[in-house]
Formats: C-alpha cells, sequence, structure tokens
C-alpha cells in the first residue's frame, strides 16, 4: 500500500470514529492582562496552557500563535491589531505586546485573538483598561505578600492555609477588592515566593531544598500556580497593573546580589521581566522603575529595590544603596520636576516604619540601609516636601499601618493579602525595633488586641470637596473588604 493510500484511510477512521485531526485548541488558563498604562502606551499580556487546571502542581503551557485586538468599543468595531506573535517554550508560551498610539484619558478594550495556528483562532471574552490623563476621582490598590504556599498549605504554625469553601478561586481580597472598582493595581513586591515551602537549613524545617524554586522552570511554576487562579482573571481583566519587586520574588528572603545560592540576579531579572507586564518585551534595555503621572492631582513613583542594591552586609553610610545612583538621582529629578497635587512613592520596603530591629534589609534597619533613607528625608524636607502633597505607600511588612516620621512625612503599610502570612506590627518605642527613641508616631499599626488579618490598601484622589479642594485618602481593608481604618488629608 502507498504512504498517500494509508494516510488517507487513517484519517478517514479519525473521522468516522470521532477523533480530531485538528491540532490541540490552546487555552487561556491565566487569563489576560494590562499592565504600564500611559498617556499613548499599555502592554497587553496572556499566556497559552494546556487546560485551565494544574496538572501535578503547573500549569503546562502551549504552542500556538495570537494577537492583541484593541478598540475604543466593547462590540470592537473600529478596532485595530498587534502583529502575529508565536507562543514558544523559549518564552514560557507567553503572549505580550507594547501597545502604542493610543489616545489619554480613553477607555479602551482589548481581547486574545489565539490559536494552533493562523487559520484556526478564537477570540477571547474582552477585556478593559483606561490611559491615563484627564480629570475626576481616581483609585488604586496597593498589594503585597501573596504568599500561595501559606494560602493552600498553611505558615508552618498553622495547619491547612485558608478553610473557606471558595478556597479553588484563590485569595478572598482580590473579591473585596473588585468591588471597590479601583482604577488600577501595584503589587510591591512578593507576587511569588520562590523560598517558600522552605527546606531543612532555614528556620523551617520538615520540607527539603529541593521544594524551593531555583532554576527557571521551577520560578515559572511559581507563576503558573499563582495566576491561574480565577480571582486573579477576574481582577485583571478590569484592573491594569503597575509592578514592582522584590526579595522573595527576586530570590530568596532578605536577598541582595551577593552569594551563589539560586537562584541568581541574574535569574530574577529575566523572570521578572518574562513574566509580568513591566517592560516593553523587544525592548532588552528598558527599565523597570518608572514615574506614571495618572491625572492632573496624582503622580505615583514605581521603584526597582533589589537590582541596583549594595550587599546588605555592607557598612551603612553613602556609598551603601538600595535604590543605586542613578535610580536616586531620576527621583529626586522627577519629583522636583512634578506640578501634580498629590506625589505617591510606591516602595517595595519601608521608609519609616518601624520595623525589626534585627533585620539588614531596608531604608529603616539600623545597620542596613538607613543612611540612604535618612538622607532622602532630609532631601526632602530641605526642598519642602512636607508641604507638596507627598506621601509613601510600602509593601513588604506583613501588617498595616500608618506611620508618621519625625519630619511629617507619612507611611502607609498594605500589609499581606494572604491572612496565612500576617503577623503583628512593631510598635514604636520598642526596644528590640527600629525606633527605639520613639520617635515614630504610629496612628494605627495591628498591635494587640487586634489580631493579625489580610488585607490590602485602597488610595483615592478626589477633584475636591465642597471647598474645591482635592483630597487623598489612604484606606485600609480586610481581604472581606471591611474597612480597618482610613486617614483622609486635604491638598496643601
Amino acid at each position: 500500500m502507498s504512504h498517500l493510500k494509508k494516510t488517507v484511510q487513517i484519517l478517514i477512521v479519525m473521522l468516522l470514529t470521532g477523533c480530531s485531526v485538528a491540532a490541540e485548541f490552546p487555552s487561556l488558563g491565566q487569563g489576560q492582562m494590562s499592565g504600564r498604562v500611559t498617556e499613548n502606551t499599555v502592554i497587553l499580556q496572556s499566556r497559552l496552557t494546556k487546560g485551565t487546571e494544574l496538572i501535578e502542581g503547573d500549569l503546562p503551557g502551549a504552542e500556538g500563535t495570537a494577537y492583541f485586538q484593541i478598540s475604543r468599543r466593547e462590540d470592537f468595531a473600529g478596532s485595530f491589531r498587534t502583529e502575529w506573535m508565536d507562543a514558544s517554550r523559549d518564552c514560557d508560551h507567553i503572549i505580550k505586546a507594547k501597545v502604542t498610539g493610543l489616545a489619554p484619558a480613553t477607555r479602551y478594550y482589548y481581547r486574545l485573538v489565539y490559536g494552533p495556528d493562523r487559520k484556526n483562532t478564537r477570540e477571547a471574552e474582552a477585556c478593559t483598561f483606561k490611559t491615563l490623563g484627564g480629570e475626576g476621582k481616581v483609585s488604586f490598590a496597593v498589594v503585597t505578600g501573596m504568599n500561595y504556599f501559606f494560602f493552600q498549605e498553611g505558615n508552618y504554625r498553622k495547619d491547612g492555609g485558608y478553610k473557606g469553601p471558595d478556597k479553588h478561586l484563590g485569595y478572598p481580597a482580590l473579591a473585596s477588592m473588585l468591588k471597590l472598582s479601583p482604577d488600577f493595581f501595584c503589587g510591591t513586591g512578593d507576587t511569588v515566593y520562590f523560598d517558600h515551602p522552605a527546606g531543612n537549613g532555614d528556620r523551617y524545617t520538615g520540607l527539603a531544598w529541593s521544594d524551593r524554586a531555583k532554576t527557571e522552570p521551577e520560578m515559572r511554576r511559581k507563576y503558573h500556580e499563582q495566576f491561574v487562579q480565577p480571582r486573579f482573571a477576574d481582577l485583571f481583566a478590569k484592573v491594569p497593573t503597575y509592578w514592582e519587586i522584590d526579595d522573595h520574588d527576586y530570590r530568596y528572603n532578605d536577598c541582595d546580589n551577593t552569594s551563589d545560592k539560586e537562584p541568581s540576579p541574574q535569574l530574577g531579572r529575566k523572570n521578572f521581566r518574562e513574566q509580568l507586564p513591566v517592560v516593553d518585551p523587544t525592548n532588552a534595555d528598558a527599565l523597570t522603575y518608572g514615574t506614571f503621572r495618572i491625572n492632573r492631582h496624582l503622580q505615583i513613583w514605581i521603584l526597582e529595590g533589589r537590582q541596583y542594591r549594595s550587599p546588605n552586609k555592607m557598612p551603612d553610610g553613602p556609598e551603601k544603596s538600595i535604590w543605586g545612583k542613578n535610580q536616586r538621582a531620576w527621583l529626586k529629578k522627577t519629583l522636583l520636576a512634578s506640578d501634580a497635587t498629590f506625589k505617591i512613592l510606591v516602595s517595595p520596603t519601608p521608609l519609616i516604619g518601624p520595623d525589626d530591629r534585627g533585620k539588614k534589609d531596608n531604608h529603616t534597619n539600623i545597620g542596613g540601609f538607613r543612611y540612604e533613607g535618612d538622607e532622602f528625608f532630609q532631601w526632602l524636607a530641605d526642598n519642602r516636601f512636607d508641604k507638596k502633597n507627598f506621601y509613601i505607600c510600602c509593601g513588604d511588612r506583613h501588617w498595616q499601618y500608618h506611620a508618621i516620621h519625625p519630619g511629617g512625612f507619612e507611611e502607609f503599610s498594605c500589609g499581606s493579602i494572604v491572612e496565612e502570612n500576617s503577623r503583628l506590627g512593631v510598635k514604636a518605642g520598642d526596644p528590640k525595633s527600629t525606633d527605639p527613641q520613639d520617635k515614630i508616631k504610629q496612628p494605627y499599626c495591628v498591635l494587640e488586641p487586634i489580631k493579625p488579618y489580610a488585607g490590602f490598601l485602597i488610595v483615592t484622589v478626589t477633584p475636591g470637596d465642597t471647598k474645591n479642594v482635592p483630597i487623598v485618602e489612604f484606606a485600609l481593608y480586610d481581604e472581606d473588604g471591611g474597612l480597618r481604618y482610613s486617614q483622609k488629608k486635604n491638598a496643601r
């Protein structure tokens, strides 16, 4: 029998028996998201997957091809599109594109058109974002501590993690956040935890080092298990994102760029740029820090706290830095240039605290990076930013607080989004704190008798009250959407 006749017979048998001759169709198990929105640009991202559920703890990628379709109308009339992009193993089957030429202050709709090949495609559900600019009320969420292992299994002290029947949907705080309809989402780092579950040699025992993520496939897997949770897809379909990186999603707890411990700093940087919409995928030199003029009254600063940092064990002084000389100079220059009513620094780590005394990881820590932090607050005072509506929002710390620096500058900590990853805070004046002399004021902090809880921060800027004075509100919520603390500030 000839090869052609044999092939025809096989195809006939497959058709008669109901077997498909088409290539396996990919899924979008991690949804779609937009990031780094400006007045005229956005980065769109999705990932082609094999199904929508974890298989042996991972969500495999799928080969295929796709493009993004964008329109000002929800029915996609008058739409335009990106180029075709291939989902390959080299890029973890991620489809990502920077879209330019957008109009300011405009609502856009987008969707992925995808399939195993260009002749066999489907249209994904419509998602949305709004470009920056314009007037009116605006709000954003600030989040940290997305420890998937603690949520699923517990934090080595509590058994079993989250107990709710909706566990399969992911973090309850995401649903509560969506109900508040923020205009955008700021992830301050610790988006995933490469170093959990922890192994022998850490302060936790009972698990092997092999459970930690050290290689690129293991690091990618952390994002797959995280973003397969449906509540992430629901939120990001409507809320654009800005992302920072911190220790747990860079390398490991309190890491710097020293030591041969895996994963390497190079792999940490590569993974961050690959897995999240933070830089143009075609620009290898694109910076991960930046400032964004949201509208007339609000400008935010997104920082990089790991890539440029000095060794943690280096003696503190003028040469020791978390930000690096170039980023620090850029930060000061852009702050001075801003005429936004409210200027909000979104930092992966705290600048005021207080924090635990024994750490050497952030600007509050004695013997850590205190010199750079003190120099920055002196610079702010010298340039009268105490009269320029400057505020700090930070992640990293696992409790919510509102703290006031002796110079009058204020910081709001968003707390951990996972209850099993939360703890009581550090009291100002505690000898074991970074503020043993009790110089920091604490209008709010999760201290006894308050029990640790999961939560997030919502920042809202309104153009004005009856007296037409712009207002910023910092509101701390728990994972059920309960308001725990709120502070409103009139523009000076």
